[in-house]
This record gives C-alpha cells, structure tokens and sequence, in this order.
C-alpha cells in the first residue's frame, strides 16, 4: 500500500497545494471526474477546517495529509495540531435556524461526498473514504 503524505503550515492561501496534491492522485490513480470533484470539495473542506478551526489559523501549527490506496478505498486523512472538538454534537446545517448562517456546513458536505467519515483523536484526525474501482 503506498501512502503520501504532505504538510503545509495553517495558511488559508495553502489550499492551492491541496488542489495540486488531489490534481496528482486524479493522475495517479486515473480517477474519474465524478469521484474527483467529491474528493476535492470533501478534502479541502476538511483541511479548511483544519486551518480555521482546528488549528486557530496559526502559521506555526501544520495540517498533515496523508493519502492511500488499499483494496479499492481511496483514504485522505487530514490531521491538524489544535484541541479537537466534539464532533458527535454538531448543528445541522439543514434546520431552520441554521440554514442562513455561512458557516457549519462542511462536515455536512463531507459526509455527503465521501463514502465513510471517521473522525479520530478527539477530532483532530478527520478520514475521507472514496470507493474506487
């Protein structure tokens, strides 16, 4: 099983080295267009989250990704340097009173474009799985 694994500093501007490291794993592992665009909104959704929330956006804290392939799973995990947080109680973006606020919808997003979630270490490690044939 091959892994890779990056590091960038809690800078928002870093994102565009996400973008380019999931550009690589479309080549890489000749993804198709749809698992591809799930991929790139649910993996930097979750190291935005990372950088904002996770780690304060401190530029001396990191963002560690890593990304494997194994028996057909696509595996990102995104680990941050913060507290981590509870993430068995989060609002549901889709109620009433959460539907106009711009912000609380990227775990949403994530769950509804990968095919598992799993969240570790008190929060600070985030898994993104993509079926791939």
């Amino acid at each position: 099983m091959d892994t890779i694994k990056i590091e960038i500093p809690s800078i928002d501007e870093n994102i565009r080295i996400i973008e380019s490291f999931i550009d690589n794993a479309k080549e890489k592992f000749n993804l198709d267009d749809d698992i591809y665009g799930n991929i790139m909104i649910a993996v930097t959704e979750s190291v935005n989250n990372a950088i904002k929330h996770g780690n304060q956006q401190n530029k001396t804290k990191n963002v560690h990704i890593s990304l494997s392939l194994n028996e057909n799973v696509l595996r990102f995990r995104v680990q941050d340097e913060g507290i981590g947080f509870d993430h068995h109680n989060l609002p549901d973006p889709t109620s009433p009173e959460n539907i106009n606020k711009p912000s609380g919808r990227g775990i949403f997003l994530m769950k509804h474009l990968s095919d598992e979630v799993n969240f570790h270490d008190d929060g600070r490690t985030v898994e993104l799985c993509f079926y791939v044939d």
